[in-house]
C-alpha cells in the first residue's frame, strides 16, 4: 500500500500541493487529474522524491519513504519513468534496457565469479531486456543508439525501462504525450497489461479523458494542489467540481 499524509510542498508564499492524504492499494490504477498548474506532477515529485515535502510523509507497504533519495525509493519499489536525460545516450537501446535490468538482479555480475557464469549471466539478463523491447515494440531499434531516437521511440523506451525495474508502484506521467496515434495504443496496451498483476499498483497522470475512463479504476483530482474529488470514475467524472475545473481541458481536447 502506497500512502501519502498530508503531503505538502510550499514554494514561497505558494502552496502547490496542500496537505494531499491518499492511500493506493495494489491491484488497482489511479488517475490522478486536474487542470494544468493542479499540482499533479509536483505530487508525482514529492511521491518519487524528486522534490522535498515542505510537511507530511510518503510511506510503502508501512516502511517510512520520507527523507530518502530518488535513487532510494526506486530500491524500495516506486517506479518512476527515467527521464532520458538520465540514461546513455551514446550506447544502444538494448544496452540501456539491459543495465536497468541488471540493477534489480543478483547474479555473477555482480560478485565477479568465473567467466562462464559471467557469461551465462550476462546472456540471461540480455533475454529479459529483449523480450521488454519486444513487448514495447522497440526490438528493431534494439542497436540504434538514444540520442538517434524520435520523440514517440524515446517514450517507448522510458516505459521500457520502468518495466525492466520491476517495481511494486508503476507511475507513468502523461505517458502518451507528444505519441502520434499509431504509437500511443502500444504504451495503453502495456498498462493494459501491468493492470492484470493484482500485485501491482499504478498511478496515472493523464489529461486525455478517454484513457481515463477506460483505464482507471478510481480517479483523483487536484485543484490548486487541493485533493478535491476521489472515487469510482463515472462519479468523479460527473461531479460539478469536476466538470468546472475540466471546462478548459474539455475544449483543448475538442
Amino acid at each position: 500500500m502506497l500512502e501519502t499524509k498530508d503531503l505538502t510542498i510550499r514554494f514561497g508564499g505558494h502552496v502547490a500541493v496542500n496537505g494531499v492524504s491518499c492511500a493506493f492499494a495494489p491491484g488497482t490504477l489511479t488517475a490522478i487529474v486536474g487542470p494544468n498548474g493542479a499540482g499533479k506532477t509536483t505530487y508525482f515529485n514529492l511521491i518519487s522524491g524528486q522534490l522535498k515535502a515542505s510537511a507530511g510523509t510518503v510511506s510503502l507497504n508501512g516502511h517510512l519513504l520520507s527523507g530518502l533519495s530518488p535513487s532510494a525509493r526506486t530500491h524500495a519499489g516506486l517506479g518512476r519513468a527515467f527521464q532520458l536525460t538520465n540514461l546513455f545516450p551514446s550506447l544502444t537501446v538494448l544496452e540501456n534496457v539491459r543495465l536497468a535490468v541488471q540493477a534489480t538482479r543478483e547474479g555473477a555480475h555482480r560478485r565477479g565469479l568465473n567467466l562462464w557464469s559471467i557469461w551465462s549471466d550476462h546472456k540471461t539478463l540480455t533475454e529479459r531486456a529483449d523480450q521488454i523491447l519486444a513487448d514495447v515494440a522497440l526490438k528493431s531499434r534494439e542497436h540504434a543508439t538514444v540520442a538517434s531516437l524520435p520523440h514517440g521511440d524515446q517514450r517507448k523506451l522510458e516505459v521500457a525501462l520502468l518495466m525492466a525495474l520491476e517495481p511494486k508502484v508503476f507511475m507513468f506521467d502523461e505517458p502518451t504525450a507528444g505519441m502520434n496515434a499509431a504509437e500511443a495504443p502500444v504504451i495503453l496496451d502495456l498498462i493494459r497489461k501491468l493492470k492484470r498483476d493484482k500485485t501491482k499498483t499504478i498511478l496515472l497522470v493523464e489529461h486525455k479523458m478517454d484513457v481515463v475512463r477506460e483505464l482507471a479504476d478510481r480517479i483523483i483530482v487536484l485543484h490548486n494542489g487541493t485533493l478535491v474529488a476521489d472515487g469510482e470514475p463515472a462519479e468523479v467524472i460527473a461531479s460539478p467540481v469536476v466538470q468546472e475545473a475540466y471546462l478548459g481541458i474539455a475544449k483543448e481536447a475538442a
